[in-house]
């Protein structure tokens, strides 16, 4: 039965920051130390950890939201979940709120943790704790 996963992380930069930092492919490489190429278009394709990730984007609202349909290459053939990523500006800078659902149930416990591991962690320190 697939899984939902929902996190937040309060991140020192600002909404356009954050949302740079998941949809530039540059500054994405510089905080993830793997290969990304991200289209910024709605529809668009993107590759993430040296094409480890992949999937399309659903929605995209500048500095505000992402919304992409995401899987793992070593996901059964064709099983996509659904990414969101939601900016808020607060007092410090930037709540960033994580919905991914869809998710198949053999892989939850890694892509949650790999969430924290491989993404929230890494982008609090390239923005400075």
């Amino acid at each position: 039965m697939p899984k939902t996963i929902k996190q937040s992380v309060v991140l020192k930069g600002s909404p356009h920051q954050v949302y740079e930092m998941l949809m530039d492919e540059k500054i994405h490489a510089a905080f993830t130390g793997a290969g990304a190429k991200i289209s910024r278009k709605k529809g668009g394709k993107f590759t993430a950890w040296d094409d480890y990730i992949e999937g399309t984007n659903l929605e995209l609202v500048p500095d505000e939201k992402i919304v992409q349909k995401w899987r793992a290459s070593d996901w059964p053939e064709g099983e996509y979940s659904e990414a969101t990523f939601e900016m808020e500006k607060t007092k410090g800078g930037t709540k960033l709120t994580f919905t991914q659902t869809g998710m198949p149930d053999g892989n939850y416990a890694d892509i949650k943790k790999g969430w924290v591991e491989f993404y929230w962690e890494p982008m609090e320190k390239f923005l400075g704790k």
